[in-house]
Order: structure tokens, then sequence, then C-alpha cells
């Protein structure tokens, strides 16, 4: 399906970021590219090689009809223009929340091999290792006096833009939660031991160093520890409102009318001052090895050049830092309902933490043979299907845990990765619901009030800093989370476990 016009002004997953409409590549057209759209099998449209200089794969994207209404002609330029990078392989990919981004469509997911191939900042995103993680509790919706239990949380959890952690890390501190994430925190005593095998590569990317790490980035990141951000950052308390796989639920530890938690932060200033500092290095990295960019926010290097291999180690700690920092606000939060609730810390389990921001090494088959690739995840999650060795061993027989978020007054999912992911695109499906509308038609559009009445009217409350982040992230910017989902579970992309409705959110 073809998209409708694109808006004039473009969203992004981050904050504080600036972006421009990607530089069209000599003599193609808008119409030209839109001209060019196959469409192969249901829900499936390629681009193919040729429709633009310089493709070195088909552009592939995963659309319902509706979902078309609102895709803008910007994300799908962003799409075909991956296609022209060195060293792609099989496809240049969107999922069905694509949306405009820094460089790479959100939504984007694209291969490179390690030979030939290239690492891209704008494949990655500003907020490095944005990714969310769910957590059960023993608790029903009857068990909780929902506002003093929002009220007591938003005490709690630091949130909004600039927020500072109670917490201010000594620099060798800081340094060991760069390198060792997830597994850090639960030592400084914010989890349980179990923690770290439920979490994406048990919540630590092995090749972090600090070498490429910039003073301003420490600086950034040194206060922030447990704080949730601002934009479309949350502490959500759900209920599971409907089980789809009852097999894959009990599995991982989900009954209907069962309260949980979702968690979704990214790797705050520190992340984003990471994505800033190697831009500019890789910027001049893509003429020192005479990369042709039709769009200037493709900057990269190849993998294996000093200045790609010091991006990717750099990443890796602020990936590090993220995981830590989603598991800091969890223990926060189950600390908050054990003492609230009058329940066990230990309890409320992990089902799982997963990235949808990040640049990883991995092997997948392309073309028939088995290979090393760098896989970038631009809003996209990775979906790995049964029997992989890179899932925990309780999942082994169903496959990853996927989360979906929803949007403040929309349900979010939980979703199981599946071999048919593995082979079409590179164990990976959506991140979320996708924006629609910009933060300044946000709120020419909405009121914080109007919102907040309105969430509240379904039975959710809701708990922010100012009116201005309830506006932004209204549900009604966001593209319908059930009709993304429908069109990956159609698929057999990532299939559908369970659906979870909220009561209770914060937001940054």
């Amino acid at each position: 399906m073809k998209p409708t016009k694109e808006k004039p002004e473009n969203e992004r997953s981050t904050a504080n970021t600036s972006e421009k409409s990607p530089d069209a590549p000599a003599n193609t057209s808008d119409s030209d590219i839109l001209s060019s759209i196959t469409n192969p099998s249901e829900l499936v449209y390629e681009i193919p090689i040729g429709t633009i200089p310089g493709m070195r794969v088909p552009a592939r994207y995963f659309l319902s009809q509706d979902l078309a209404k609102t895709l803008e002609h910007g994300a799908i330029r962003q799409l075909v223009n991956l296609s022209t990078l060195p060293g792609i392989v099989k496809y240049a990919l969107a999922m069905p929340d694509i949306h405009w981004g820094y460089g790479f469509p959100i939504g984007g997911v694209a291969a490179f091999s390690m030979s030939e191939g290239i690492i891209s900042p704008g494949g990655v995103g500003f907020d490095i290792n944005c990714g969310v993680r769910l957590m059960t509790t023993p608790l029903s919706v009857s068990d909780l006096n929902v506002p003093h239990i929002i009220n007591k949380l938003y005490k709690a959890i630091p949130v909004g833009v600039g927020a500072k952690s109670s917490h201010l890390l000594k620099k060798q501190e800081l340094e060991e939660m760069l390198m060792g994430g997830s597994l850090w925190a639960i030592e400084e005593g914010y989890g349980c031991s179990d923690d770290q095998v439920f979490c994406e590569d048990q919540g630590c990317m092995k090749d972090a160093t600090l070498e490429h790490v910039s003073h301003k980035a420490l600086s950034r990141g040194v206060n922030q520890t447990g704080t949730l951000g601002s934009g479309n950052h949350f502490v959500e308390l759900q209920v599971v409102s409907e089980i789809f796989d009852s097999d894959a639920a009990k599995t991982y530890g989900i009954r209907e009318g069962q309260v949980c938690v979702m968690i979704h932060s990214g790797s705050r200033g520190l992340g984003h001052q990471i994505c800033t500092d190697h831009i500019a290095t890789l910027e001049k990295a893509s003429k020192k090895y005479n990369i042709p960019l039709v769009d200037r926010q493709l900057a990269c290097a190849p993998i294996t050049s000093p200045e790609g291999e010091a991006y990717y180690e750099a990443m890796n700690a602020a990936s590090n830092y993220a995981w830590a920092n989603r598991q800091v606000l969890m223990h926060l939060t189950r600390s908050v309902l054990a003492d609230v609730c009058d329940i066990e810390y230990d309890d409320m389990k992990l089902v799982y933490d997963v990235a949808h921001n990040i640049a990883k090494r991995e092997e997948h088959i392309v073309n028939g043979e088995r290979m090393q690739v760098c896989v970038h995840r631009k809003g996209a999650t990775r979906a790995f299907g049964p029997g992989n060795p890179d899932i925990p061993s309780a999942y082994a027989s169903i496959g990853q845990p996927v989360i979906i978020p929803g949007s403040m007054g929309t349900s979010s999912f939980l979703l199981k990765g599946t071999t048919y992911a593995m082979e079409h695109t590179f164990g990976s499906t959506c991140h979320g619901a996708g924006r629609v509308l910009s933060r300044s038609e946000a709120k020419r559009t909405f009121t914080g009030e109007s919102v907040s009445n309105s969430l509240l009217k379904q039975g959710i409350i809701v708990k922010a800093p100012n009116k201005a982040a309830i506006v932004e992230e209204a549900p009604g910017v966001y593209k319908s989370s059930s009709d993304v989902v429908s069109v990956v579970d159609t698929l057999g992309i990532a299939c559908k476990v369970a659906s979870f409705r909220p009561f209770g959110v914060i937001k940054g």
C-alpha cells in the first residue's frame, strides 16, 4: 500500500533532535518511487533495485491498508536510501510502525556484511538501547489503591527533561555501570539474581569500552541513573486483558487478570551524547572512505574501520547503561509495590527486557548461506524464534518474548519470536505503535486537560511533570498498536501471546 502525502514536520523517538527531510537522489521524484512499489504478497510491499540510483538491494515494508493512510513519503524515501549503503544484504526492511526518523526510518531494519558493510548511528538513533521490560506481579486490580500507588511511584522515580537521580555515581561506579550493564545494578542491590537471565544479551554488550565515550557523555550520565527521562518513556501499570496463546503465556508467567508493569526508557543523556559525538566523527569518515551518501544523516564508516569500531564500542557502553537504568527503575517500582501492597519483592518477576534501538553483530542465513552481519534495528525489536541459543533456556521451546507498548490509552502486547522472522527479517519485528502526529501538531490538536479527562473516563490515571508531556504523548498521536501487531502476527514475524490494558501511567 502506497503512503499518503508526507506531513510538513516529522517525528522521532527521541526528544530534542532536529531532523530534516532526507536528500533526494538526483532525478528521482516521490512519484517515481511510489509508482515503482509492488505488492508481492498480502501486507508486503517492495521497491525494486533501480528505483533510485545506487540501490544494492530491494526495499521491503509491511503494512495494512489502514496503516498506509498515515505513512509519510519521507519515511519511504528513507527506507529506499538505506538500500544504497555499502554491504547491505537481502533487503532494506521496515516494520508496520514505520515513520520518519533520523537517517533510517523508525521501524527500519538493515543487516550489513562484516566484510564489506558499514555501521551508522542513524541506524540506531539518539536514544541508544531505548527499550522495554515487562514485570509480573501476584496482584489483581482489585488489590490496588491506584491513585495512591501512582503518586508513590511518581515520587520514587525522577521523571522529565533533566531529571536527576538521588544517587550521584562516583566516576568508578559509572564506569562499572557502562561495562557491566544489568549485572552491575543487580550486584549493587537493585534487583534479583535471576533478572539478568531474562534480558536480551543478559543485559550486557560484551564489546563495550570506555575509550571512545567522551567526558561530556560521562558527565551527562553520572546523575541520571534510575531516572525515566521524557517524551514517550513511561512506567505503566497494566492488567492482562486477553490471552491468545495459553502455552506461551504460561511459560512466560502471564495469566488473565494479572497486574503487570511495563517500563520504557533508554540511555538518557549519556546515550544521546555518544550518538552526537560519533555522528560528527562518522560524517568525516564517510568522506575518508569515499562512501557515497544520498542523505548526510546516513553518516557511516566500515564496520571494521577504527571509526566504526569506536562507535560500536561506545554504543555498547550506552546500551549497558540503558539496561542498568531499566534495572534500577524496576527496582524502584518493585520497592514501592512491595511496601504499599504488602507483597514480597522477589514475587515480582521479570518476564523479559528488549532493546529496540541498537546495532548488533549476529549470525543469520543470507541467500542460503550462514554469515556474520551487523543488524541495525531502529525502532524495531529482536524476535528470535524457538531453539535459538541467545534466548533464555526457560523460553527455548516458545521463542523470545517480544514486548510491544501501546500509547498510554491503548493496549500493549506480548508476542513471541518466530522461525519465520529468522528467515525473513533477520529475527526482527515492530517495536510499538508509531507516531502519526508531531509534538507540535499534538499541541495544536489536544490539551493536557482534555487528554487526562479522556483517559480518566477509561479508568486510566496519568501523572506527568506538566501538561505538555501528556499532550505530546496523547493516544491520538499514535497509530493503533492493535493494527501494527495484527500485521506482524498475520505475517508470522511475531505472534500474539497476550494483551495488556493500562490503568495507571507515569510519564516523563
